[in-house]
């Protein structure tokens, strides 16, 4: 295989609380992750040429050691000493900086690539660990689906499959640091943290009302207030027909959960009218956890 053409798929949060901050300075979290059809197209092929080449439709994004493809493609090169050279066109859909793990699930897309081209022979497993190095979403990146996440998001749970529904996700034109977010975050006894345990039995017994109320995002307390846009973004899609919106990751992007295809459309149509969101995307839930 000389080439290979990939779909590195966003995700949302559909709880997200912070239980506690160690002494190295991470965060111990629990998420439910959630892989949507929302994704960033990669075209990798083998050169003659030795060294990791990028190109981006973004011109503002890094094509050196500071974007995760290059990271992973350079990983997997020293550790099974490949010689030949790898050419990487990065199509990105997935918002940048938006909480959608947009650049977490080009490093996964990566890492699978490089093991099918180079026949590598390594399983999911061996590439999840290979992708903690990269970054603590990577591991979950390459598993995709419905997932619970501990520790600093690296233990990962897989769930039942979340019920398949339109997915509205609207970024305003804003950018946000997940590192100045979670140090602005305050753990006390005034924290109010989503009851995770619940949205997981609402998911295991696919109960979409139970899910819609116990979604919640602890670091909205801290993101919202920076940028008030995302409260109002939810506002709009809530009162557009959404079942639920949240924030997902450390923001800013929005997403809403909706019963049916023709009220996604309408609340498309009004996000747009709008102005409030920079990007905005019209997809679904994916529960298929295979490429």
């Amino acid at each position: 295989m000389d080439e290979i053409t990939l779909k590195a798929l966003a995700k949302i949060n559909l709880g997200l609380d912070v239980t506690g901050k160690r002494a190295d300075g991470y965060h111990e979290v629990r998420m439910v992750m959630q892989t949507i059809h929302l994704y960033d197209r990669l075209y990798i092929r083998k050169t003659r040429e030795p060294g990791i080449k990028i190109r981006t439709n973004l011109p503002f994004l890094p094509v050196n050691e500071s974007n995760l493809v290059y990271r992973a493609a350079d990983l997997l090169m020293k550790e099974f000493e490949i010689r030949e050279g790898v050419s990487v066109e990065l199509s990105k859909r997935i918002p940048v900086a938006a909480g959608m793990a947009g650049g977490s699930t080009d490093g996964a897309a990566t890492l699978y690539g490089m093991n099918q081209m180079f026949e590598l022979g390594l399983n999911r497993r061996e590439l999840m660990e290979r992708g903690l190095k990269l970054g603590a979403d990577v591991p979950y990146c390459l598993m995709r689906g419905t997932a619970l996440a501990e520790g600093i998001g690296e233990v990962l749970t897989p769930l039942s499959p979340m019920i398949k529904c339109p997915v509205l996700i609207a970024k305003p034109p804003v950018s946000v640091s997940t590192k100045l977010v979670y140090s602005g975050l305050k753990l006390d006894r005034d924290t109010v943290h989503p009851n995770i345990d619940e949205l997981l039995k609402d998911i295991r017994f696919r109960n979409m009302k139970g899910i819609c109320r116990h979604m919640g995002n602890v670091l909205e307390s801290v993101t919202v207030p920076l940028y008030p846009v995302i409260a109002e973004i939810k506002e709009r899609m809530r009162a557009k027909g959404a079942r639920a919106a949240l924030m997902s990751g450390s923001g800013p992007t929005v997403f809403g959960l909706f019963e049916d295809e023709g009220t996604a459309r309408r609340a498309l149509e009004d996000m747009r009218i709008s102005g409030l969101a920079k990007q905005i995307y019209l997809t679904s839930i994916y529960n298929n956890r295979r490429r």
